[in-house]
């Protein structure tokens, strides 16, 4: 009987029937060396080899799949794939079509973390000489950041402690998952643009490597260089690092300490002012009295001697001077004391316990939360009302928005 004559086409589609009917081809796992290493950057397809001491198998990784990489395979980097073996029939090769890769021996996002922060740092973009410097007195403070974290929270009401002068400007964004770093670099330029702020807070509280990813992200990293408003990052606890703390012009452990940064303490300030009010004051007098001590010694040595004359016909000025002197000091330390009764004024009427003083009082819920609006509480639970002088504890019986 004579054999049947096959196409090659008929052949290749034979062989992909029978590797792809096999099941345990379909879903396996392999471990190897990367090599011959190709990124199609039109079309995201990724080719390459995996290879061990004696073997090689081509593989593919489709855009479908690759886009969901954190990290950036290359020539000689060990990983594990998951995926099918498959015959591409137009050159019947078979190949290994890869849909998830993971680094040998280390976490894709520790990997893809450290190949970002070397690139970066090759460019330049963490250098000192691009730091700004952090005004010392801002009237404005940016804050990036998601508005109803704890991390808003606590920068709101350290600003208010320390330096209630300042004027907060919240932009809220999402802090995690792919949409956080288009609505975070979206706020930086924005922010820039109108120059907003004096100096922007970028944070969060803290979390997984995962929950703090959108600070890691390139396009993140270079809208914080590239903005000409200073930028402090504030993202997670202390031990928590991220690209954007190496970018930024200065780095705070936790959100509360960057706003400590940002801000200085108005009591010190205001201790500082007095300070220098005492100095001036003590150098004046020490001024005034060694001007007459000098005049004294040129009066006794003056070249007509003593005679009774030429002192009193010359004393009566200088005691006119003296006295002119004596006048205009203290004219020049009333007006220092009113200035420095007005600022002292200024800084002590926006003092919250002022406010208190005058009648008004802050009412905390069972949690501790400031309430600023009716329907925050429910009638019957109780609440914790601070006035000037002591607190109450009181009971919601009725509740009218």
């Amino acid at each position: 009987m004579k054999a049947a004559v096959l196409t090659v086409s008929q052949v290749n589609f034979f062989l992909k029937s029978l590797i792809e009917g096999d099941g345990r081809l379909s879903h396996i796992t392999v471990c190897g060396e990367i090599s011959n290493f190709t990124d199609h950057y039109r079309s995201g397809h990724l080719y390459f080899s995996l290879k061990d001491e004696k073997s090689v198998l081509k593989a593919v990784m489709f855009a479908s799949a690759a886009c969901r990489l954190k990290f950036r395979p290359q020539d000689g980097m060990k990983v594990i794939v998951r995926g099918r073996v498959s015959v591409y029939e137009p050159t019947g090769q078979y190949q290994m079509y890869v849909e998830d890769m993971q680094p040998e021996g280390i976490g894709a996002l520790s990997l893809a973390f450290e190949q970002l922060k070397e690139r970066l740092a090759a460019e330049g973009l963490f250098g000192q000489e691009h730091k700004k410097t952090i005004p010392a007195y801002p009237e404005k403070i940016g804050v990036i950041t998601s508005p109803t974290g704890a991390a808003v929270r606590d920068i709101l009401q350290i600003t208010a402690r320390r330096w209630p002068l300042a004027q907060i400007v919240l932009a809220p964004v999402l802090v995690q998952g792919s949409q956080a770093p288009r609505q975070i670099v979206a706020a930086l330029r924005e922010m820039d643009r109108q120059r907003a702020c004096d100096v922007i807070i970028l944070g969060r509280g803290g979390g997984s490597m995962e929950d703090l990813w959108a600070f890691n992200d390139e396009s993140v990293a270079r809208a914080v260089y590239a903005c000409s408003l200073p930028v402090v990052s504030a993202v997670g606890h202390e031990t928590d690092f991220t690209i954007c703390d190496f970018v930024a012009d200065l780095r705070a452990p936790t959100p509360s300490a960057a706003a400590e940064l940002c801000t200085p303490d108005w009591r010190e300030e205001l201790a500082q002012v007095r300070s220098y009010h005492r100095y001036f004051q003590q150098e004046a007098k020490g001024l005034v009295e060694y001007l007459r001590q000098s005049l004294d010694l040129l009066v006794q040595d003056s070249p007509w001697g003593q005679p009774a004359g030429f002192l009193a016909g010359h004393r009566a000025e200088v005691q006119g001077l003296e006295l002119r002197l004596e006048q205009a000091f203290r004219r020049r330390v009333a007006e220092e004391q009113k200035r420095l009764a007005v600022l002292s004024g200024a800084l002590d009427a926006l003092s919250p316990l002022k406010v208190l003083s005058r009648g008004y009082a802050v009412v905390q819920g069972q949690d501790g939360t400031l309430l600023k609006q009716a329907k925050a509480v429910q009638p019957g639970e109780r609440v914790q009302i601070r006035l000037a002088e002591g607190c109450l504890s009181a009971e919601i019986l009725d509740r009218r928005e």
